[in-house]
């Protein structure tokens, strides 16, 4: 079982930025399919960015052109720029991977970010 730990969280003012990072164990990284969740209260978990294996990556349309997704393979990290955010941004941000499998069967303990207005 891998473990995965983000970091990077915390408040920032509408507009501003912030990068997550999210450390993963083990010596298969390579293999994982990564992918950013966010929950804000009340609201479902939501994907917000993904990353194959080979480096594709999707986007949330609510992010598109805001947020960049990238995985640094010779660190076991995955990364998640966020630009311009809006009060609306704000959340838990969890990391979460995925190998031989359809699901995210991995998770992080989660990143709290908080945008202010």
């Amino acid at each position: 079982q891998v473990q995965l730990v983000e970091s990077g969280g915390g408040l920032v003012q509408a507009g501003g930025s912030l990068r997550l990072s999210c450390a993963v164990s083990g010596n298969t990284f390579t293999r994982y399919a990564m992918g950013w969740f966010r929950q804000a209260p009340g609201r479902q978990r939501e994907l917000v960015a993904s990353i194959s294996s080979g480096a594709v990556i999707e986007y949330a349309e609510s992010v598109e052109g805001r947020f960049t997704m990238s995985r640094d393979n010779a660190k076991n990290t995955v990364y998640l720029q966020m630009n311009s955010l809006k009060p609306e941004d704000t959340a838990v941000y969890y990391c979460a991977g995925k190998i031989w499998s359809s699901v995210y069967n991995n998770w992080g303990q989660g990143t709290q970010v908080t945008v202010s207005s």
